[in-house]
């Protein structure tokens, strides 16, 4: 039976009902769930189930009499009590234990002491009925097993004698063995991510040290759910990723390490900085302690932001550098030759026998988005840098303007810039389909960087005017190959080229005639062949026939003179691509 006095008071705590329960014994070690050496290895939770096999517990003929369901449900603490009125003292996940003297006799007192130990939410409870000579007190027994019919709390009747004070220092060894197991583990997992983001360790590295952590696989996905890095750990990477887009998305998404419980349950963290969120981290696997693998795996987010942004730091660093002397080498006289090579090879353009002045100009977008169009650029200007490199050539790469990149391309022989040239813009819209949503000018190779720089207008001028073309055949244009908008977009700021396409075409412009300024460039475009233009417009020969008188009365000139047609085709021309230029 429960002991009282001196083995009572060696008790540390205040117990329920006013008795102390039992402190460690430090000479006895750590206990169970303490690590032995200092690794990262799991903390063992102490549950109900440990604590009931105890020798001390066994001793005393345990029999359960409810909630054996329950029995894996972690102990907090072990509290010894004395009276009824315990459940306002208790806080959750407490293990009672109990002689029930005070209600033992008493079926309401005992039904009433059960349900306050569920309603605040104990463990479980321990009830030794015994009497002074040692024997079981049947009566009580009897009361005890109505009481406990039917329900959730594991409530477990000990009929011989028990030292409640050698239970709660078994137990609380172990419990502050497990704490102190939590904290080296929590201590050695922050020292391992730490030391990877100070190695700045790769996502696949963070992502590996996880999986090991865990024993467990990982996988690293975006935000549409594509996997970035994985490590199967003891799974097979096939059965791991099947389906996987379409699993995750059934997978809902917190703001915080933990499970969703939807129809996979996994575990999860996010992954960067609170609403800029581009990915996260999940378990997809049972784990046996979530609580501790959920502080790893959202340690292991904090990695992987980190890493990301130092990254993105890094490479943000590096533009804007690149930009800056960019800037510099297209100014006059700033720089001498030697040391704006020097400065270049400091960035990453090796010195090269020549230097190919390149522009990409991305496409605009029909919602004229500004913003999207510098993601575009950017995400582009890292896809361009990766293909440079995986052809071993080295380039000076930034923004001119808004949907503009300037590049500076070291090739070792002049003869090899085109292939070069070709194969890069190849690559950069292989994933695309080979469908490039940007235009490439190239200017003339030079062997001194300075000069090649100068050529980078050039080069732009040419992108800007092949943007304006129907059809782009070509990975990339010079001047040669824009031909007569090559020649309108040189003289385009002069104003007798303005004067007179205003004059060509002012009949149409005055009006803002759109259809039938479209009618006209499709004329001219079939070269004044009306039966193509009718099989090309599905028009029939009548219709078409009658749009074009208006059309030739309303400019006041003969469609079917060829000069006529030369100098509206020119004026066209001239005017299409002030539209394109006024977009911009």
């Amino acid at each position: 039976m429960l002991e009282r006095d001196a083995d009572s008071e060696a008790t540390a705590g205040e117990g329920a009902g006013g008795r102390r329960t039992s402190s460690p014994d430090s000479s006895q070690g750590p206990g169970p769930g303490a690590p032995e050496d200092g690794n990262a290895t799991t903390a063992v939770p102490v549950t109900l189930r440990t604590v009931l096999d105890l020798a001390e517990i066994r001793a005393g003929a345990p029999e359960i009499l409810c909630g054996t369901d329950a029995l894996d449900t972690p102990v907090r603490w072990v509290h010894i009590a004395d009276t009824e009125r315990v459940g306002s003292l208790l806080e959750g996940g407490e293990l009672v234990l109990t002689t029930g003297q005070t209600f033992r006799g008493s079926p309401e007192a005992t039904g009433r002491f059960l349900g306050d130990l569920e309603a605040a939410g104990a463990a479980g409870v321990v009830i030794e009925l015994v009497d002074a000579d040692g024997r079981p007190v049947l009566p009580a027994i009897d009361v005890l097993r109505t009481a406990a019919r039917g329900r959730l709390l594991p409530v477990v009747l000990l009929t011989r004698s028990v030292r409640f004070v050698r239970v709660t220092q078994a137990a609380h060894r172990m419990l502050v063995g497990e704490q102190l197991a939590r904290v080296e583990r929590a201590r050695r997992v922050h020292e391992v991510f730490t030391q990877l983001s100070l190695e700045s360790a790769s996502e696949q590295q963070i992502v590996d040290r996880t999986a090991e952590l865990l024993g467990a696989p990982v996988v690293l996905e975006d935000v549409a759910h594509r996997v970035l890095a994985f490590q199967a750990a003891r799974a097979e990477p096939g059965a791991l990723l099947v389906d996987w887009v379409e699993r995750a998305r059934r997978v809902g998404y917190r703001e915080g390490a933990g499970r969703r419980a939807d129809a996979e349950d996994w575990l999860q963290t996010p992954v960067g900085v609170r609403g800029r969120r581009w990915g996260r981290l999940v378990v997809p696997a049972a784990l046996p302690d979530d609580a501790d693998a959920a502080q790893v795996l959202e340690r292991a987010g904090q990695a992987l932001t980190i890493a990301r942004m130092a990254g993105r730091d890094e490479q943000e660093l590096l533009h804007q550098s690149q930009a800056g002397l960019l800037h510099e080498l297209r100014q006059p006289h700033a720089l001498a030759e030697q040391e704006a090579v020097t400065r270049a090879a400091a960035l990453g353009l090796e010195p090269a026998a020549y230097y190919v002045p390149m522009v990409v100009r991305l496409d605009r977008s029909s919602d004229g988005d500004p913003t999207g169009l510098q993601l575009r650029g950017r995400a582009l200007l890292e896809d361009l840098a990766a293909v440079v490199r995986q052809a071993r050539r080295s380039m000076l790469a930034a923004g001119l303007q808004s949907g503009s990149l300037g590049v500076l391309l070291g090739v070792p022989a002049r003869q090899l810039a085109d292939p070069l040239v070709e194969r890069i813009c190849a690559q950069l819209a292989e994933p695309h389909g080979g469908q490039a949503s940007w235009t490439v000018g190239v200017g003339h190779s030079r062997s001194s960087l300075l000069e090649a720089a100068a050529g980078l207008d050039e080069a732009a001028q040419v992108a800007d005017i092949a943007a304006t073309l129907e059809i782009r055949r070509r990975p990339f244009y010079r001047f040669a190959d824009v031909r007569l908008r090559g020649l309108l977009a040189l003289l385009g700021a002069d104003p007798r080229v303005r004067a007179f396409a205003e004059a060509e075409l002012a009949p149409l412009l005055e009006n803002q005639d759109a259809a039938a300024l479209d009618l006209l460039e499709l004329y001219l475009r079939h070269g004044g062949n009306k039966s193509a233009l009718a099989r090309a417009g599905y028009l029939s020969r009548p219709a078409l026939y009658a749009r074009l008188a208006r059309l030739q009365e309303t400019l006041g000139v003969s469609l079917d003179d060829a000069e006529s047609r030369t100098a509206l085709h020119v004026a066209l021309l001239w005017h299409r691509m002030q539209e394109v230029g006024s977009a911009d």
